[in-house]
């Protein structure tokens, strides 16, 4: 059998499981807050416009609105000024492969249960490369933070001084980019970056860094729990938006048997 029947018949047999690592998307699901003087973030929206009724005898379906950014979504560079002038950086344009491969899921839930503004730092990630070994070049590296299992308020964490939650520091960003070449990053927050991330140097470093160097970033993941530190695939295929900046899309993982 070649790989691609083998996978099949693995997939069919239960041997690689299918783990999704989406939200469901509604219009309750948060969306970032930016401050006041900035354009904002629109929430998902769906309108029925028929139910099998005068409007469509024979059918159902909806209207859908949301922001490129809205739910479990896709950053592509053109999404940060940093990325703007990034060849092939908007979604329509970044070659398809880029959209399945190999991750590495780096645990920081206990840290994130313990401090709102955990750092994700270059001395976690060595830890975590003396047990696993080294991330290797042109994979996705997850954030695994639980905070997906907040709801509402909770999942934005707003104070007086903006949203508290956890990200990496600009030192980790450009380790994983520069040094270890990752594929893209992703979080279970709002954003790729700590809430707090606009008092670092840049500011927005998981943005700053990732989108200037045509990479990629995954947000409002879900169920990274499930996923072991090594050995899945990530599926994570945008929406083929013309100059789009990000897409909502669904994330699945496939995952050796047992080890979800």
């Amino acid at each position: 059998m070649n790989a691609l029947t083998q996978m099949a018949t693995a997939l069919t047999s239960g041997e690689i499981e299918v783990v999704d690592l989406t939200h469901t998307l509604d219009p309750d699901f948060p969306v970032i807050i930016l401050p006041p003087e900035f354009g904002q973030c629109a929430r998902f929206r769906m309108e029925e416009v028929s139910a099998y009724d005068h409007r469509g005898p024979a059918w159902k379906w909806h209207n859908i609105s949301m922001s490129e950014h809205t739910g479990t979504h896709f950053d592509a560079p053109v999404h940060w000024v940093s990325g703007r002038d990034v060849a092939n950086g908007a979604v329509d344009e970044i070659p398809t492969e880029a959209f399945i491969g190999p991750v590495c899921v780096i645990d920081c839930s206990e840290g994130a249960a313990q401090d709102d503004d955990f750092e994700l730092t270059p001395e976690i990630i060595d830890e975590w490369e003396a047990t696993n070994g080294r991330i290797p070049e042109d994979t996705w590296v997850l954030m695994r933070t639980d905070w997906s299992k907040r709801r509402g308020a909770d999942y934005l964490n707003m104070r007086e001084d903006g949203p508290h939650s956890p990200g990496p520091t600009p030192e980790a960003i450009r380790l994983l980019v520069e040094e270890r070449g990752i594929r893209g990053f992703g979080t279970e927050t709002v954003g790729t970056d700590a809430g707090q991330g606009m008092h670092y140097a840049p500011p927005y470093p998981a943005h700053y860094i990732l989108h200037g160097n045509g990479r990629y970033g995954l947000q409002c993941l879900t169920g990274l729990d499930r996923l072991p530190a090594t050995g899945a695939m990530l599926i994570c295929p945008p929406l083929k938006i013309r100059n789009g900046t990000g897409s909502p899309l669904r994330v699945l993982a496939l995952v050796p048997k047992g080890t979800s």
